[in-house]
């Protein structure tokens, strides 16, 4: 963060993170984003002003500064999808700090987010899924780790869980028979606790893992383990999916959180009710669920421009 920042703004800023983070439950990573987002805009607004930015100018900041602000990362090759998340977190900040300190923000509130096309969740073909998932073992020598991969991979595609979720599973979530019970409480983004139905071939898939583990499950232990012991981590599973999808000859969108996509894609496509997928998701809004009706609509034009003889 620059220099040019008075403590206050600094003080500001974290206090407000501290908040999102204790009250709101805001993930780290989310943490991580706003912290970067709110402090790039802090910078330009003090460097703008030509010095100091304590929170008297910053509460003062104008549509014209908003604007200026933009055109800067727009300049500097921002993408408009990534510059509105941008300006969400600095509305968020600054809807926090008006409250606090009482003074009237509504140049920066009522500031327009440039215009982007939101991108559509690119799910797997049912046939592409199912090779997943028979292929994903192939990738390691050791049998035990084979059927992690294969296990993990499963959860995403058989419950819709993120991998996040996934790996974040101890012990602790294990029946009294030592095998994952017909539903798991997961708690998701923002802290939000949800029920998930768990299919019996994902039962299985991580029953036979921890048949051959040779790291025991402790109550507090991650469920998914690394080689050395210790919890696996999201980009071992990046890798063994990148493996899979090239042995399989698949898109580059064929990512673990592909599988997420495709479990509710295939869900919606099979007669599944919106509402259900959004709480099976954990999505806090629908219309991030309704995104899905847009995939489901865009293949059934594929189909007609393919198969129509007027098309």
């Amino acid at each position: 963060m620059s220099l040019d920042i008075s403590l206050a703004a600094r003080q500001a800023l974290e206090d407000w993170l501290a908040r999102l983070s204790a009250l709101e439950g805001a993930s780290a990573n989310t943490i991580k984003a706003y912290r970067a987002d709110v402090a790039g805009f802090l910078a330009f607004m003090a460097g703008h002003n030509g010095g100091g930015l304590g929170l008297g100018p910053l509460l003062a900041v104008g549509a014209s500064d908003l604007r200026a602000w933009m055109a800067h990362e727009r300049g500097r090759g921002v993408q408009a999808r990534s510059l509105a998340r941008s300006l969400s977190a600095v509305r968020s900040f600054f809807r926090w700090l008006a409250d606090r300190e009482g003074a009237e923000v509504t140049a920066v509130l009522s500031a327009r987010s440039p215009r982007h096309r939101r991108k559509l969740p690119r799910p797997l073909a049912e046939d592409a899924a199912r090779d997943v998932l028979e292929t994903v073992g192939a990738q390691a020598a050791e049998p035990w780790v084979a059927a992690r991969d294969t296990a993990v991979i499963t959860l995403l595609y058989g419950c819709g869980l993120r991998i996040s979720e996934a790996l974040s599973l101890t012990g602790r979530d294990l029946g009294p028979d030592g095998r994952l019970p017909e539903v798991l409480r997961i708690t998701g983004k923002g802290g939000k606790e949800r029920l998930v139905p768990v299919l019996p071939a994902a039962q299985e898939a991580v029953a036979r893992y921890l048949s051959l583990c040779p790291h025991p499950p402790a109550p507090e232990a991650a469920l998914f383990r690394g080689v050395r012991g210790g919890a696996l981590g999201p980009r071992q599973i990046a890798r063994v999916m990148e493996a899979t999808r090239l042995q399989l000859g698949l898109p580059p969108s064929a990512t673990p959180h592909a599988m997420r996509h495709s479990f509710a894609t295939h869900l919606l496509a099979a007669g599944g009710d919106l509402r259900a997928i959004q709480e099976l998701l954990g999505h806090a809004s629908l219309s991030t669920t309704q995104a899905y009706t847009a995939v489901d609509s865009a293949r059934l034009m594929e189909v007609y421009d393919a198969a129509h003889p007027r098309a």
